[in-house]
């Protein structure tokens, strides 16, 4: 088949009529088409020369032209597309016009003055090549591959946008339990983990998902869907929600157990409006809405609070707290409810204090009264057992000492004198006899703990490491730590702890410090500190780096 002026107008309508049945733009499938019947023609004239296609957007005429680059001499590889400024020169005298000869920027040559330089182009037309049966199927297979790059293009670039969106489709199948859905300019996959419970779905079915994911791949643009995500029941709430969608309420956090129980916090920009009150709907119009997509998840909207304890309190909804504790450095919670309602507070297989824990982000403990009286009753016991132990106090002076807060040793050795003062009974030479008492208790334990480390191996690097206290120095040569170098280069969850997840479920990391309290940034500084004494790293790029680090945290704040 040749590239005749019958057929011409045909290849601009052929065009025309794969862009609108695929939606792609026509340029895309012309360019197609000029790539094939380059390549069907260096099949013709040699597949080391450099044939290019143009096609004429107006007449479809084709022109098909070889070009050729001037490059150094020595610089020649390829005789076919590239010659040397010696060898150009005849082309160019013998036709006598600078029309076929264009610079490396792209401009036409308007003279000859100095011949051809290098980085300039020749091109002059060659014949059109008559197509076979093989370059024909050939050139419609490069076709018809850069029609199919193009249309996932269009459809990465039509869905990338509606990530963390809710999206209506169509089942098509269903794969080994993965939904296969039609959402109509491409498929999507829900796979069974993101499936509410036991839920079936047959083909022609109408579906509701949230976009979870859109990625860019070989064989396609992949989106996978969820209705498990959190974030699925928030955009749900913001479709039956006006207020949601205008933002004058706010959805702080949502936590769910898919098709069972889900807990989400709202919190309202206008005092006029209760943002619970919003969320439920007249006679629970809006809530019952969200439920029945859920396939009837119960769902407890929660009024959020900046203040953490009132958060949680509102988050255990519906048991009463009666008292709670909040430990900073660990980000972890004590609560404590009255006895009769701890099973409620727990919830059927943990399920209520699960919920309020990823509500909240923090790490919940539940006790009754009368376990939190018990365990508060055995830390005063184990520390008036201590101080009557260590400073050789008779039971009632140790309590007085516990009853006004004094909880180990290093308190009572160093605390100024004058709040030991303040307890009855404790005058000036009481008061220095209980310090002296306890700093040679401590001074006797850390003279121990440092003989012991030292005969397990411990280097003086280690011992004369500023911030370890010797029963740090004891405890890390029990784990094989016994040198600088062996410090430098732990983790800092491997000395403060941690928390890891596995399996969906949180699993506690035992730190080597942290029966010392040893935070994450107290580790983080030490293991620093440790390296940059080493000359692992430059002390001038850390602080490049830490003030890199407060930047960001100001901008983020701000």
């Amino acid at each position: 088949m040749a590239i005749t002026s019958a057929n011409q107008l045909e290849l601009l309508q052929t065009a025309e009529a794969v862009a609108r049945e695929k939606m792609i733009e026509p340029e895309l499938v012309i360019e197609a088409m000029e790539d094939s019947l380059a390549r069907a023609a260096k099949s013709r004239y040699g597949a080391e020369m450099d044939i290019r296609v143009k096609i004429d957007r107006k007449t479809g005429n084709a022109t098909f032209t070889r070009v050729r680059t001037v490059v150094e001499d020595e610089l020649v590889e390829n005789y076919q597309a590239e010659f040397t400024r010696d060898q150009a020169k005849p082309y160019f005298e013998a036709q006598r016009d600078p029309a076929n000869f264009w610079s490396r920027e792209g401009e036409r040559l308007a003279d000859y003055a100095g011949g051809p330089q290098i980085g300039d182009i020749f091109q002059e037309q060659v014949p059109p090549v008559e197509l076979g049966r093989i370059a024909a199927q050939s050139a419609k297979q490069v076709i018809l591959q850069r029609v199919r790059e193009a249309e996932r293009d269009r459809q990465y670039e039509e869905f990338k946008d509606r990530a963390n969106t809710i999206i209506n489709g169509v089942v098509k199948r269903e794969e080994y339990g993965n939904i296969i859905v039609d959402v109509g300019r491409g498929e999507a996959i829900l796979r069974r983990n993101e499936k509410i419970g036991r839920e079936s779905y047959r083909p022609n079915d109408r579906i509701r998902a949230f976009v979870k994911d859109v990625r860019r791949e070989s064989r396609g643009p992949q989106i996978f869907l969820s209705r498990t995500d959190p974030q699925f029941m928030a955009e749900l709430f913001k479709m039956e929600v006006p207020e949601i969608y205008d933002g004058i309420i706010d959805i702080k956090a949502v936590a769910r157990d898919p098709g069972s129980r889900a807990k989400i916090a709202v919190i309202s920009y206008d005092n006029s409006i209760d943002p619970v009150g919003a969320c439920v709907g007249m006679r629970g119009s809006r809530v019952q809405a969200v439920v029945g997509e859920l396939q009837g998840e119960k769902i407890d909207i929660i009024p959020w609070n900046e203040d953490q304890a009132t958060f949680l309190v509102n988050a255990l909804q519906p048991a009463e707290v009666t008292k709670v504790v909040f430990d900073e450095e660990a980000n972890k919670i004590e609560v404590v409810v009255p006895d009769e309602q701890l099973s409620l507070a727990i919830g059927r297989r943990g399920q209520n204090v699960r919920l309020a824990s990823q509500l909240t982000g923090l790490d919940i403990d539940i006790l009754t009264e009368e376990e939190e009286s018990k365990r508060r009753q055995a830390e005063f016991n184990a520390r008036t057992k201590l101080f009557m132990e260590a400073l050789d106090l008779d039971e009632f002076f140790a309590q007085l000492l516990v009853a006004e807060g004094f909880t180990d040793l290093e308190e009572v050795a160093y605390v100024d004198q004058d709040e030991l003062l303040t307890i009855e009974g404790v005058d000036e030479g009481t008061a220095e006899e209980l310090q002296a008492r306890a700093r040679d208790v401590l001074e006797a334990r850390n003279k121990a703990a440092l003989d012991n480390a030292r005969a397990l191996g411990v280097e003086d690097s280690l011992v004369e490491f500023e911030g370890l206290t010797p029963q740090m120095i004891e405890a890390l040569a029990k784990d094989d730590i016994k040198t600088l170098e062996d410090f430098a280069t732990c983790a800092d969850w491997e000395l403060a702890g941690g928390w890891t997840t596995v399996d969906g479920q949180r699993v506690k990391d035992d730190g080597l410090l942290e029966a010392f309290d040893v935070s994450l940034e107290e580790a983080q500084n030490l293991i620093m500190t440790a390296r940059v004494s080493l000359g692992w790293v430059d002390p001038a790029e850390l602080e490049e780096t830490v003030e890199e680090t407060e930047e960001n945290d100001v901008e983020a704040g701000a």
